[in-house]
């Protein structure tokens, strides 16, 4: 396969296989790029990008700018904290008015599920999801099971687990598509007022005793309770989530088997995993975070291509 088979990288369940071996194996050639002295290449000369980041972001904001400016994109920076949204400017008419100073791909992250997909069919430009809520956050997925392909030597047959909040998390979900695609077996771990109901339907497995969770996989993917989504008490309280559900590295060590940790970040250190465990040799969060840079010039790069011809 030569080019990916969507215009947009809206979720990963617009996504097929082949899609996902594609961006990997551009990956792996743009991560060769960033570890050269001179990290930048002129594929995207005539590409201009605007990122528009209607909800905080640090690193997904900064890995898909490093990103383009490694591929000597022009890119505009937008951030709905400081713009007209305040004044009550609708998203059509703010991006529009972005297309109008001729963008040809726009990176949005917004916290209404399906913004993405709502703007692809009413503007034109090659849209790229960079979260929509609890919904999904693509490049996320794509860089864990590029990060998992890359330690463990490939993503099929593996047991991933995914543990924490999985009711407010667009990266459970994404995961679960990408993992799932690939050929992974995949379980959720947290307490039950955290996974939602319709998990069954996605042919994954429900597992509340960490432990057992831990035993069963070769990957935990740590995510962090999203105090900022919650509008009432999902558990009682932080100190017993910990204990319930955090890793420390003496239960890591507990195991009869190695397993990896990955975390997509920002880390609550001391609640999900402790600093030992985040520092571990297991850890594979800042590879995680490098793999990002190289795997959203991957997805850049080629819905570009597309632009181009």
């Amino acid at each position: 396969m030569s080019e990916l088979s969507v215009d947009h990288l809206l979720g990963i369940k617009y996504l097929k296989r082949e899609d996902i071996e594609l961006i990997f194996e551009t990956a792996d050639h743009f991560k060769e790029v960033i570890n050269r002295p001179i990290k930048k290449v002129p594929s995207l000369r005539d590409i201009t990008i605007a990122n528009l980041f209607f909800e905080n972001s640090t690193r997904t904001r900064l890995s898909f700018e490093l990103a383009e400016k490694r591929l000597s994109a022009d890119v505009i920076n937008f951030s709905a904290a400081q713009s007209s949204v305040k004044k009550g400017e609708t998203l059509i008419d703010t991006v529009n008015n972005i297309l109008s100073m001729k963008v040809d791909m726009v990176v949005m992250r917004h916290p209404n599920p399906g913004a993405g997909v709502f703007l692809s069919k009413n503007v034109k430009a090659s849209i790229i999801n960079a979260g929509d809520g609890a919904h999904e956050h693509p490049t996320q997925a794509l860089l864990d099971s590029y990060s998992i392909r890359e330690r463990l030597g490939d993503v099929e047959g593996k047991n991933v687990v995914i543990v924490g909040d999985i009711l407010h998390s667009r990266v459970a979900l994404s995961n679960i598509f990408a993992l799932q695609l690939q050929g992974a077996n995949v379980k959720v771990c947290g307490p039950k007022t955290l996974i939602p109901k319709y998990i069954g339907n996605l042919g994954v497995g429900v597992e509340t005793d960490l432990r057992k969770a831990l035993e069963w996989c070769d990957v935990a993917n740590m995510l962090r309770v999203q105090n900022e989504r919650m509008d009432i008490s999902y558990f009682p309280s932080t100190r017993e989530y910990t204990q319930q559900y955090g890793v420390s590295k003496a239960l890591l060590d507990s195991l009869d088997k190695e397993i990896v940790i990955m975390h997509p970040g920002p880390i609550n250190r001391g609640v999900e995993i402790t600093s030992d465990v985040a520092d571990s040799k297991q850890a594979i969060i800042l590879n995680q975070v490098e793999n990002g840079v190289a795997v959203r010039m991957a997805v850049v790069y080629l819905l570009a291509s597309k632009i181009k011809q």
